[in-house]
């Protein structure tokens, strides 16, 4: 019998851990976006090895290839944020090319041919019109001379011949070809709303000449959000809304809008990227689908006749996205002791396949912490939700009656969501000895429309007041040390790392990562898509400025008076260098102790190995040095300016 590892007594901090920074920097492999076609499963992944691009995998009879050599780059760039970028049937591919934002067809066996010519036209979302000998597609205009590109929803024939299809909305989405082929459904949406916040649902009818006739409203409006309408087998029109306050299914059928599940559940999500899928058709009476409670996903079968659901068990806790086909389903999926891998379900017997995993080798499970979902008591009688990771090490504990230090982190978006899927970067940390709380501030995504609308006109409040309510509830209950709390973020998330510090008293320290310190920079550099943001997320232009500036810690720098560590892309035209350095030269000034790493050649976002270690390691011997805690053998110095007097104040 193998006798249990006797843990070594060691300071929170120091522990050694298998986790590396480079381990870390490595990184996982991105997946996104699933299609099945027939039997075969379509998806794509990113390779670090050559400069990032994103290539078309295809399984087919167990044997895995690559249908886009190098340099093709599947990726498109409407909206910015892109998805959508490729489509299959009957075993040709259309997808966008990244470099030149054309469209490019790939026939069983052959290479790709450009079907579309070479200018500033993006597209995405593709639906194949076969029997038009056409894919239906959102297209984005950058050539008509306006401010911001023009939006439509086109025709792009085998031929390459374009045809615009519908027009004079802002925004454009998810253009679905029923199964008859003779209608159409779509999205739209207008400034100022994004699409969390009103979206529009259309049919209409095909013609003989491929134009649309008889366009009607389906659902959705100013204040109803409507996301991934589909077409059953039999030719009914279903979609996810949020008319009840959280995203359920529905089922249009003989001109009545008809509820298929009615729970508070989210059966959908904020539309970021083009292609979601979190629900597909089994049958014609059933649907596979995945929704969210409590922040955790689950999977299971609805019945449209009955609305009954059913569970199916699975390993995961965020399943990011589905395609579902008779007999099998392809999906998305993580867990805390699982990084988001792709995989083949039988949903009848709950048999589980593994095709592509993002970590090919994970450290071992008893490394890894596993988080527990919380909820907790936050500011004006609100509740806030979190995931919170004890310190775990195989081989380390904390001395007797030692707490350990907290790291709160507040994720980007903001209309986003922390998820539980395992991250090496947060185990980074529990690792060595640190706690962590991900927090799912109000105005986080998947826990319905009323907890989402909390941070409509209070960024910068609702989601400080949130991390610093978890720090202060942790530390309550006696699991980690209240004279050592700390906070890091990045862009937005950077915004509430320096409003916490900079408002509140309750953190000791903190790391920005090309954090938002002005928020009136944002609206200068806007693209089309969040240009009008703000606007929801702080206040309608005509009273910006005022409030901007209350909530902008640049112009605060004199309340700022905890230890901060700063990381910088000198090449960020999100958040411009000037942000950061305003704010090191505040605490420079005032005797703060305060240390400042800037990096050539990044943008807004590290992608490069060499800094993602950099800026990790030197975080930790920030923490470690602010802390009085000794650095561990090999861990590289930072520079920080003002420490001595602070720490012997």
């Amino acid at each position: 019998m193998t006798e249990p590892i006797r843990k070594q007594a060691a300071p929170c901090g120091t522990w050694t851990s298998p986790i590396s920074a480079a381990i870390v920097a490595a990184g996982a492999v991105p997946l996104s976006q699933i299609a099945l076609d027939g039997d075969d499963v379509l998806w794509l992944a990113g390779r670090a090895s050559e400069a990032g691009r994103t290539t078309l995998q295809r399984l087919r009879a167990g044997a895995t290839s690559e249908l886009t050599p190098n340099p093709f780059n599947v990726r498109t760039r409407v909206h910015e944020y892109g998805g959508g970028a490729y489509t299959a049937q009957g075993g040709t591919v259309w997808f966008s090319h990244f470099a030149d934002n054309r469209l490019y067809r790939v026939d069983e066996g052959g290479e790709p041919v450009a079907l579309t010519r070479e200018e500033a036209v993006r597209y995405a979302d593709f639906v194949p019109d076969s029997a038009r000998q056409r894919l239906i597609a959102v297209r984005e205009d950058h050539l008509a001379g306006e401010a911001y590109p023009v939006n439509t929803i086109c025709a792009v024939g085998f031929d390459g011949v374009e045809t615009i299809l519908v027009d004079g909305n802002d925004f454009y989405a998810a253009p679905r070809l029923s199964p008859s082929g003779r209608q159409l459904a779509w999205l739209c949406w207008d400034h100022p709303r994004m699409p969390w916040q009103g979206t529009e649902l259309w049919v209409a009818d095909i013609a003989p000449d491929g134009s649309l006739v008889d366009g009607r409203l389906i659902a959705g409006g100013l204040d109803e959000s409507i996301c991934q309408p589909e077409w059953s087998p039999d030719g009914l029109l279903h979609f996810v809304s949020d008319r009840s306050g959280w995203w359920n299914l529905y089922r249009f059928e003989d001109g009545v809008v008809h509820p298929l599940c009615p729970r508070e559940a989210e059966f959908g999500g904020p539309q970021w990227n083009f292609g979601g899928s979190m629900y597909g058709f089994s049958a014609d009476d059933e649907i596979i689908c995945t929704y969210i409670e409590d922040g955790i996903s689950r999977l299971g079968r609805l019945s449209t006749k009955g609305c009954n659901l059913t569970p199916i068990e699975t390993p995961y806790q965020e399943i990011r996205e589905l395609r579902v086909s008779p007999g099998r389903v392809a999906l998305l999926a993580g867990s805390p002791t699982i990084a988001l891998e792709l995989a083949l379900i039988d949903p009848a017997s709950g048999a589980r396949t593994v095709l592509m995993q993002s970590i090919a080798q994970l450290p071992p499970v008893e490394e890894l912490s596993v988080p527990q979902s919380i909820r907790y008591p936050s500011a004006n009688g609100r509740s806030a939700y979190a995931f919170y990771y004890p310190p775990a090490n195989a081989h380390f504990e904390a001395p007797a009656g030692e707490l350990p230090p907290l790291i709160v982190i507040g994720h980007g978006g903001p209309t986003s969501m922390a998820t539980s899927t395992l991250k090496l970067a947060t185990q980074f940390w529990t690792g060595r000895g640190f706690a962590v709380l991900d927090v799912n501030y109000g105005g986080s995504s998947g826990f319905g429309r009323r907890y989402r609308d909390l941070l409509k006109g209070q960024w910068g409040v609702i989601d400080v007041e949130d991390c610093v309510a978890g720090a202060r509830y942790l530390a309550e209950q006696g699991v980690v040390d209240p004279a050592r709390l700390l906070i890091r973020g990045g862009s937005a998330g950077g915004l509430t790392t320096l409003n916490a510090l900079t408002f509140h008293d309750v953190f000791k320290a903190g790391a920005s990562y090309y954090g938002v310190s002005d928020l009136a920079g944002l609206d200068a550099d806007s693209h089309k898509f969040e240009s009008h943001y703000n606007e929801y997320l702080i206040a309608p232009k005509a009273e910006a400025q005022a409030v901007y500036r209350a909530r902008s810690p640049i112009h605060h720098t004199d309340a700022l008076k905890r230890p901060m560590i700063f990381f910088q892309g000198l090449d960020d035209k999100v958040v411009p260098p000037q942000q950061s350095e305003t704010m090191v030269d505040a605490l420079r000034a005032r005797g703060v102790p305060v240390a400042y790493l800037t990096l050539e050649g990044e943008g807004h976002g590290f992608r490069k190995a060499e800094s993602v270690v950099r800026t990790l390691e030197a975080e930790l011997a920030f923490y470690l040095r602010v802390f009085g805690i000794p650095l561990p053998a090999g861990l590289p110095q930072v520079e920080i300016e003002n420490l001595a007097p602070y720490q012997a104040a």
